[in-house]
């Protein structure tokens, strides 16, 4: 079996493009690989700044012969009336290299078997190796050169080879060789003697090309520089996969910053270091210090100009942030509520203020619905949870909104609740982050999300598989894991409905008439229920995909089918929980034959004077023994507990009588067991 190696070195490429350019020659070498059935074990992809490799282990030295039946020209027309081959026949035979006692006749058509010699893996390999790499796909691809085909950035060197045996390829205006090269600082002509060696050459060349081994090595140091401190570095997946990214030989180096900085909110300093200069933060005994880790690119020893280069740009980012704060809080956060007035929310949905006004009342609606007499928090939450998007440092920083207004509310003087609240409100960020843990930020939360929901899809912006207009997919998951991690019982239906009345109705252009006219069409379109329904739809479907995991999946379904799940969550949930669990198949099979019957409901009362059998009056009072205000799972346990006088009824009783008004008593009877079952 045999083992290739390929190594495309280029200029520093995009961090974002590398993941997409691992995943994206891993499956375009297992499509070349599969298309041509040349077996092959594993397909491994490495990544740096500057290279892609490949290392495919396992080959196979050619593909198989393959035999192939071919269709020709009818065979009319292939042959004359003395059975000799026509032009047509000749043609057909001479293009694929055949003779006439190759030829066959099935189904009227002139056929041939034919075998396809397989290729050895040298000529497959540089007959698809080019166009794959060419296949590659990211943002900002250009023309490097004088060339006119386009790469993420300008290809240096190119290493190719199959066991011991260099494999000439050409990619744009490169041809490969067996010389690699090493980090900048380093080794530059590294010759690869053979794939299997390298990995180890490129180590020794300060060349760490396993993105998962030089992951963990950023961990592993970044721990060990802390360590040293006491202390716990900070970094989030996004910016581990960064640092990975632009570097190929990982060093782990400890700044220090003047500790003035750290009397601005902690998120202001985390995210100067996190999101705008990579470093990792440094937290002991819960606290932000003010020390932090820079993963550098580097080989040696000396970190003076590191260190003091470091220092000295986020300097001038924290110096910016002490002043925006500094300015921001010369007037309480309340102040800033007007201002939003002049910050359009979405085109014909109004400012942000107006929005506000929105969240406020949808708030005390879903408040009161909630139980909550005292909601003056949850008032104040939603009147504040935006006014920070008009301060200085939430234009600098914009992922810090409302984490600045829960600062500037404390700033203020606010509620300890409402400053939660309105950080809160935002939750969750993501799938997998934390939901709003207060009331207020979850109640506002909701209303900020179920107006974006309904303000897109009100402007006839749904969301397609390319786009989300505002981030609605994610609106809808966060109401979704707010309701069920908190068990709010809320009907989103209703809360729906009344959003969409909140919202702006579009007059137009035109004379008073006009402009009522199309005021009234735009709100008659609302109540109509069909944005209602759209809306509605498109939130279950984001809770069965976010529920697909744990629940099979035709199970919520058919819950949903059942009964609007938007009207009480939880309650769908349960409901779920129960037929997932539900194992009886004497229990299913008596449903499914209800079903097969009932072509639709009747619509008829049950009438006991038209029992001919026991069964029939048995089945009856056995149905009106179960309750429908009962727990799910007592619910069930009552079906079950009936069910061999359901199967009695199928065994005594036929459905369909020659008695018309027995036939049609008895699909009553049937209609109200179905209730139950359904």
């Amino acid at each position: 079996m045999s083992k290739y190696l390929l190594e495309i070195g280029t200029e520093e490429l995009p961090y974002k493009f590398i993941p997409q350019a691992i995943e994206q020659l891993k499956n375009g070498f297992e499509n070349f690989l599969n298309n041509t059935k040349s077996a092959y074990e594993k397909v491994d992809v490495y990544a740096t700044p500057r290279r892609l490799a490949v290392i495919v282990s396992g080959l196979v030295d050619k593909s198989p012969d393959e035999e192939k039946i071919i269709k020709g020209p009818i065979a009319k027309a292939a042959y004359d009336e003395n059975g000799n081959l026509t032009k047509a026949g000749e043609g057909f035979a001479r293009k694929n290299g055949l003779t006439k006692d190759n030829l066959y006749i099935q189904d009227g058509y002139v056929h041939a078997k034919i075998v396809i010699k397989g290729k050895s893996i040298k000529e497959l390999l540089q007959e698809n190796v080019p166009s794959i790499v060419l296949k590659l796909q990211g943002s900002h691809f250009m023309r490097w050169g004088c060339n006119d085909e386009k790469f993420s950035r300008p290809i240096r060197w190119i290493v190719s080879i199959l066991d011991k045996e260099e494999i000439k390829i050409k990619i744009i205006d490169k041809e490969s060789s067996n010389i690699s090269r090493g980090h900048r600082f380093a080794q530059q002509n590294a010759v690869i003697g053979q794939p299997d060696d390298y990995i180890e050459i490129m180590r020794n060349c300060c060349v760490i090309v396993d993105q998962n081994e030089r992951r963990q090595m950023i961990i592993d140091k970044a721990k060990e520089e802390a360590d040293k401190l006491g202390a716990v570095p900070y970094y989030t997946d996004d910016l581990l996969e960064e640092v990975t990214y632009i570097t190929e030989y990982p060093v782990a180096v400890v700044c220090e910053f003047d500790p003035k900085y750290l009397e601005i909110p902690e998120e202001v300093t985390v995210t100067v270091m996190a999101v705008h200069q990579r470093y990792f933060a440094l937290h002991k005994d819960g606290k932000l210090i003010n020390k932090f880790i820079t993963i550098t690119n580097y080989i040696g020893d000396e970190f003076a100009n590191i260190k003091a280069g470091n220092v000295r740009v986020i300097k001038a980012r924290l110096d910016d942030a002490v002043f925006f704060f500094n300015e921001d809080t010369k007037k309480p956060l309340a102040d800033y509520v007007q201002d939003l007035k002049g910050i359009t929310f979405q085109k014909g949905m109004g400012s942000v203020y107006d929005k506000t006004q929105r969240i406020i009342a949808l708030s005390k609606d879903i408040a009161k619905s909630l139980g909550i007499t005292n909601s003056q928090t949850i008032e104040r939450t939603a009147l504040l949870c935006k006014a920070d998007l008009t301060t200085q440092l939430v234009f600098e920083f914009t992922e810090l909104q409302g984490f600045i207004g829960a600062d500037y509310a404390r700033v203020s003087g606010e509620d300890n609740q409402v400053c939660e609240g309105i950080k809160e409100h935002y939750f969750p960020l993501n799938a997998e982050s934390e939901t709003a843990r207060g009331i207020e930020g979850q109640i506002v939360g909701i209303a900020d999300k179920i107006d974006t929901i309904c303000a897109v899809f009100a402007e006839g912006k749904k969301p397609t598989g390319s786009s989300d207009p505002l981030g609605v997919r994610r609106a809808a998951l966060g109401i979704i894991r707010t309701v069920l991690a908190n068990n709010l019982n809320i009907d989103i239906n209703d809360l729906i409905i009344k959003t969409l009345l909140l919202l702006p109705i579009k007059t137009g252009d035109g004379n008073v008439l006009e402009k009522v006219k199309n005021a009234a069409g735009s709100s008659i379109n609302r109540l109509s229920g069909k944005i209602s329904g759209e809306i509605c739809d498109f939130i279950v479907q984001r809770m069965i995909i976010f529920l697909f995991e744990k629940y099979p999946k035709n199970v919520l379904e058919a819950c949903a089918s059942n009964k609007n799940p938007l009207e009480n969550i939880p309650d769908y949930i349960k409901r779920v929980e129960t037929v997932a669990n539900l194992d009886n198949p004497a229990l299913l099979e008596s449903a499914n034959r209800v079903l097969r019957i009932l072509k639709e409901d009747s619509t008829k009362t049950v009438d006991k004077n038209l029992f001919k059998d026991p069964a029939e009056k048995m089945l009856l009072d056995q149905i009106n023994t179960i309750e429908d205000n009962i727990d799910y799972n007592k619910y069930l346990e009552s079906l079950i507990e009936i069910n061999p006088s359901v199967e009695k009824f199928f065994t005594d009783v036929l459905v369909m009588d020659k008695d018309e008004k027995v036939k049609e008593n008895r699909l009553a009877l049937l209609t109200l067991l179905n209730r139950k079952y359904e």
